[in-house]
């Protein structure tokens, strides 16, 4: 025995849960492979591009003192090349690079260089220049400092508003502490798309938020303009959000004088 099914009913019926797709013309199919072509090769074709150009650089500036007995182009069978052999600029830079900071932790280095700094900072417009480059190299590669060691949201520009900013310090026993008479955390707000370029900011310890994203993820997500966002983000940022609303305010603490910031 068999029943007919009932034909639908357009009045009760719903619609389908997915629409079929559109249809995609070539030339649409043409414009998005070229696209998808873009993005998967401007990239790779900069970054190499990027490479190169570096390593031409420090060629010409550094292959000058190379004595010219040890060009590689004089190892070669063929002494006319028509092009010259690049990287041994890059390759003497790190060999020079690691004997000077070989020379400068031993204990001739670091006299030479610490009277090579006192004649320096007898040079009233040098001594600027020089004391705030060094500060900022050796608290980039520093292995034991707290440049950029956490992620936070901040109020920036107003409140209300929200942005993504590293903490680079915990401001304690200063003068700002003191003017200000509460736990100051100082932070570097990186303007977008290019992060090298920013604002060093003081903020009450109580005002900002400590996000759970790597700062390589909040560079990416800066350097996008908030297009490429690291899985979990938006949840991380909503939280500090909510707890701010709710009078819930994370606090930042040092980690035993390590650098580290903990909530």
């Amino acid at each position: 025995m068999t029943t007919d099914t009932p034909p639908p009913n357009p009045e009760t019926e719903l619609p389908p849960i997915i629409a079929p797709a559109p249809k995609v013309s070539l030339l649409t199919r043409l414009r998005n492979y070229f696209l998808a072509g873009i993005i998967v090769a401007a990239p790779i074709g900069l970054t190499i591009y990027l490479v190169f150009i570096t390593i031409e650089a420090i060629d010409r500036n550094v292959r000058s003192l190379v004595p010219p007995g040890y060009e590689p182009e004089r190892f070669i069978p063929s002494y006319n090349l028509p092009f010259g052999i690049p990287g041994l600029g890059l390759i003497a830079a790190l060999v020079i690079l690691t004997l000077i900071g070989f020379l400068a932790t031993n204990l001739m280095g670091r006299t030479l260089l610490s009277l090579g700094e006192r004649i320096v900072a007898r040079m009233p417009v040098v001594r600027g220049i020089y004391s705030a480059l060094k500060q900022i190299f050796e608290t980039v590669f520093s292995q034991s400092g707290n440049s950029f060691r956490q992620v936070a949201l901040v109020p920036w520009p107003s409140t209300g508003s929200w942005t993504i900013a590293f903490v680079t310090n915990y401001v304690q026993g200063n003068e700002v502490n003191d003017l200000l008479g509460e736990e100051i955390v100082t932070v570097y707000v990186p303007t977008t798309p290019n992060p090298t370029g920013g604002y060093m900011t003081y903020y009450r310890r109580r005002d900002i938020h400590i996000l759970s994203m790597s700062v390589d993820q909040a560079m990416k997500l800066i350097i996008s303009c908030g297009v490429i966002v690291p899985q979990g983000t938006m949840a991380d940022i909503t939280d500090a959000q909510i707890k701010a609303a709710g009078g819930g305010r994370p606090s930042v603490k040092p980690d035993n004088g390590d650098g580290n910031f903990t909530p």
